[in-house]
């Protein structure tokens, strides 16, 4: 059994973190790709065929989490120092470490890391504040790609919209956007592409959400987007009225340049069903799709696809409720819960929201968000996970569901491993059901009833 509180007391307190885990695990033997100085730890059981994963250890209860998951699974892993504290100690290089592990890697983000030390006895914001956008650009990450339910939202991540279409506005011979910021237009490019597969894939409607005349990195993610469906099987259905290719074609050809000379292979056969829209029109659409159970993938910029997906994450909660009103105005006391479930629906809240982000070179990282995870942290250290029976105790059911999709993602043909992990979590739902166990005595109750892998 692994001292959990004392790994939370030692983070709390400000004290020598690394040398605590260090203890815990053995170096690994492989290096991110660039960074041969990298401390990278390993650890779990190695003497088998499946491809190990990467873990971030970050702060609060995603880290005390995933130190607890990967110890109770047992499977082949290697670990990053990633907490605020270290982040902010090591100029972000850390970020760079994970960012470039060649193999996939698991992310969490928390709200537990805007205070640090700053070596003089001050408190300072931490450097690159969540981390999120500086691991984005060392690990070359051109997309997220989050599911929620029915509806699969392709966030296009180095497109920041609302320049406005300025003078300034410009392409150079590098790809780079020039605005307010430099977009890479090559990774645009790429993140587009990833839309049109997947729509062809899985035979899904792909609805675009972008600005394209008001934006100007719209404009030519919109370009690149027209560009890609030349000379393929794509139906579109709604139009944007100015084809944006044409609009901005010397601009765009700049970065079509740039990429390699097969980008389209393939491509030519590739079908599906296209609607181009207004971003904000979206909202309105997808609630709909949620409701209709309409399979449908979205592209989006980074902003406008993070209100999307803010918007998945919170419209379940009030539908219910508005089901319950209805339900209750004709006389009946139901449980929309389970009503909602018996009806077919697969959502629940954010907390079930998981995403992929894919890098322009290496293997794809998982990742989830924790929002309170200071909050939580400090209830446990408290001794009142509880907060006097008004609140339940840390649920950490999403490092198993991130650790099975992501050891799935790097092991697809391994079947006795998908079974393995399938049962892994059928076993902490029975442990987890009904009465939630603290934190310490889930992971106490979890350890004695799941098998490490390869034992």
């Amino acid at each position: 059994m692994i001292d959990l509180m004392s790994i939370a007391k030692t983070e709390a307190d400000g004290g020598d973190l690394l040398q605590h885990l260090s203890d815990l695990f053995e170096p690994a033997d492989i290096v991110p790709n660039g960074y041969p100085n990298a401390v990278i730890w390993k650890g779990g059981n190695h003497n088998n065929n499946v491809n190990p994963v990467a873990h971030s250890l970050t702060d609060a209860y995603a880290l005390l989490g995933t130190i607890a998951a990967i110890d109770i699974l047992g499977l082949p892993f290697y670990a990053v120092p990633m907490w605020a504290q270290y982040r902010h100690d090591t100029s972000l290089e850390s970020l760079a470490w994970f960012g470039n592990m060649p193999c996939t890697s698991i992310k969490w983000s928390t709200a537990g890391d805007a205070y640090v030390k700053d070596g003089k006895g001050n408190k300072v914001v931490v450097m690159g504040k969540s981390g999120n956008a500086p691991l984005r650009t060392q690990a070359g990450v051109f997309c997220n790609v989050r599911p929620y339910g029915p509806i699969t939202v392709v966030r296009s991540m180095p497109c920041l919209p609302y320049s406005q279409d300025k003078a300034k506005f410009n392409v150079n011979e590098n790809g780079l956007v020039h605005s307010e910021m430099n977009t890479p237009g090559v990774q645009m490019a790429y993140a587009n592409r990833l839309f049109l597969k997947m729509v062809n894939d899985t035979g899904y409607i792909g609805r675009v959400a972008t600005k394209p005349t008001q934006a100007m990195e719209d404009g030519i993610n919109a370009g690149l987007h027209s560009w890609l469906l030349q000379d393929t099987k794509f139906e579109v259905g709604r139009k944007y009225a100015v084809d944006p290719y044409g609009e901005h074609k010397d601009k765009i050809d700049k970065i079509i340049k740039l990429l390699p000379s097969n980008f389209k292979e393939g491509m030519k056969n590739w079908e599906g069903r296209i609607e181009q829209h207004i971003s904000d029109t979206n909202y309105g659409l997808l609630i709909w799709d949620l409701i209709e159970k309409q399979n449908t993938i979205v592209l989006a910029t980074d902003l406008d696809g993070d209100r999307l997906t803010d918007l998945l994450a919170d419209i379940s909660d009030p539908l219910r409720s508005f089901g319950e009103k209805v339900a209750n105005y004709l006389g009946q006391d139901i449980n929309t819960s389970k009503m909602w479930n018996d009806m077919g629906y697969t959502t629940g809240n954010g907390r079930d929201m998981t995403s992929v982000m894919h890098r322009m070179d290496g293997p794809p990282i998982h990742e989830q968000t924790l929002g309170s995870a200071d909050a939580m942290l400090l209830r446990l250290l408290n001794g009142d996970e509880w907060v006097g029976g008004t609140k339940q105790p840390y649920d950490p059911r999403i490092h198993f569901i991130l650790i099975r999709d992501a050891y799935i993602d790097a092991n697809p043909d391994d079947t006795q491993l998908h079974k393995w992990l399938d049962n892994s979590l059928k076993i902490f739902d029975k442990i987890y059901s009904g009465k939630r166990p603290g934190f310490l005595e889930g992971y106490k109750s979890l350890k004695e009833a799941i098998s490490p892998w390869g034992s």
